[in-house]
């Protein structure tokens, strides 16, 4: 809004496409105010229909915030396993997992338990 504003000072005329040119008139920024209170209206609806969409979300037993796991326990599993006996590329074409994926489980395994997989 301040903006918009700067720009009527400076003489600027405004064309929106499908209602046309606003200048710095009265019945301009009044055209344009009311635009900008349904937008900003727009966006706390957007804004309190996600927070609901996410409070009915989290009353589910199985609700987990944020992306899904790719990969499961097992197939990481299986994949470090693979490391002993192949390079991290062999590991990565044979089971899909990025090279990325398999050096953070490494660096969390040998953090969580001390043991050393070797590469």
């Amino acid at each position: 809004m301040n903006t918009i504003k700067l720009l009527f000072e400076k003489g600027v005329r405004i064309n929106v496409l499908n209602l046309g040119i606003i200048e710095n008139t009265s019945t301009g920024r009044l055209i344009f105010t009311i635009f900008s209170a349904f937008a900003d209206f727009e966006r706390d609806l957007i804004v309190e229909r996600t927070q609901e969409g996410k409070e009915l979300a989290k009353q589910k037993p199985d609700f987990r915030e944020g992306r899904p796991k790719k990969f499961n326990q097992q197939q990481i599993n299986l994949a470090m396993n693979l490391l002993k006996n192949h390079s991290y590329k062999e590991v990565e074409k044979m089971t899909g997992i990025s090279k990325s994926t398999l050096t953070r489980n490494k660096r969390k395994i040998i953090k969580t338990s001390g043991n050393k997989l070797s590469d």
